[in-house]
């Protein structure tokens, strides 16, 4: 029921989902003012024969704060549909809501899991050429974050990046200022130092510092961060993919030889689009939750909730709460040598 485009997007986005991935693969349980939405999903017959409508008579604002809300969230459409996920009810619950509100009610409900002490706000940017991908986290879900956090960041990268992204040994690295490894603050140099003497003993190819230009360059599969910077790097990505958009429709607009070549180029400036769209990446998952809880942008469209619809349908199927906890477990000693330290 949020969002700055509200139910019309998510009906919308359930819609081009189940029309370009067919019927029997993923039923809805779709949380929110029944009267409103019954009215709604009378021009969505395709929808309405693969969803339930479970009423929720509240719901929580973009403008509201997460203390203020905890208190009396039971029964909006937004806690409804997490504690959904933890009865075990729906597989993944997926929302364009308040971000800190979804993040707090999702990890008060669903619990991390073990050996991980915060989740993590992640997903797949548009790196190098042709169908690159680096995963990136955490994208805003924490503001400042020691050694640990970061690493239970790199735990989580490495998994995501192999079981959803199919990258074996990934390369991982952490954004810095400069690849030096005298670059950054204390927090950084110690974990950076820690990581490069336990290098042999980690499941992914540690480079150690990276800078933003190398998400872009491809040099790099998974990058890690604290949320402060991880969310710029987000909003930085999303607004150059943008411009470049508007960039070449104002100059083939200029000039008919442009729009002649344009024309012949259809095919590449398509392939383009896809890649750099933020819609083609509009879900971010809460990583490290014992359930899957999927946030897509608040100013999300219909294209771009069917394709946070595929996004968590992909996560559902896999098994990443095991293959974390095996990690973690794996990995302990390493995190406690970090906190020892701290």
């Amino acid at each position: 029921m949020s969002g700055d485009k509200g139910p019309k997007a998510v009906l919308g986005g359930m819609n081009q989902y189940l029309y370009q991935n067919g019927e029997e693969n993923v039923f809805f349980r779709v949380f929110g003012d029944n009267k409103s939405l019954r009215k709604m999903l009378a021009k969505y017959p395709r929808v309405a024969r693969n969803c339930e409508l479970i009423h929720a008579p509240n719901v929580i604002k973009g403008t509201d704060k997460v203390m203020e809300v905890l208190r009396h969230a039971q029964d909006t459409s937004m806690y409804m549909a997490i504690k959904d996920v933890r009865e075990g009810k729906s597989a993944a619950v997926i929302s364009a809501g308040n971000t800190g509100v979804f993040m707090a009610l999702s990890k008060l409900a669903l619990k991390t899991v073990d050996g991980i002490a915060r989740p993590a706000i992640t997903t797949m940017l548009p790196s190098g050429g042709g169908d690159k991908r680096v995963v990136v986290l955490d994208l805003g879900a924490n503001v400042q974050c020691d050694e640990s956090i970061l690493f239970d960041f790199a735990i989580l990268g490495s998994v995501y990046a192999e079981v959803i992204g199919k990258m074996s040994k990934p390369k991982l690295g952490v954004l810095n200022i400069g690849s030096e490894e005298t670059k950054g603050n204390e927090t950084l140099q110690h974990l950076n130092k820690v990581l490069t003497a336990h290098k042999d003993e980690l499941p992914y190819e540690y480079l150690g510092f990276v800078e933003a230009n190398d998400i872009s360059a491809g040099n790099v599969q998974v990058v890690v961060t604290d949320g402060f910077t991880g969310n710029i790097v987000l909003k930085t990505v999303e607004g150059t993919a943008k411009l470049i958009k508007r960039v070449l429709v104002d100059n083939f607009k200029k000039s008919v030889l442009a729009m002649i070549g344009a024309f012949f180029l259809v095919h590449v400036f398509k392939r383009l689009k896809n890649k750099i769209d933020p819609r083609s990446y509009a879900g971010a998952t809460f990583l490290g939750l014992k359930g899957f809880s999927v946030k897509t942008h608040g100013n999300s469209d219909a294209l771009a909730f069917a394709n946070s619809i595929k996004y968590t349908a992909d996560l559902a199927g896999a098994d990443l709460r095991g293959e974390i906890e095996n990690r973690a477990h794996a990995l302990a000693s390493i995190r406690a040598e970090l906190q020892s330290a701290e």
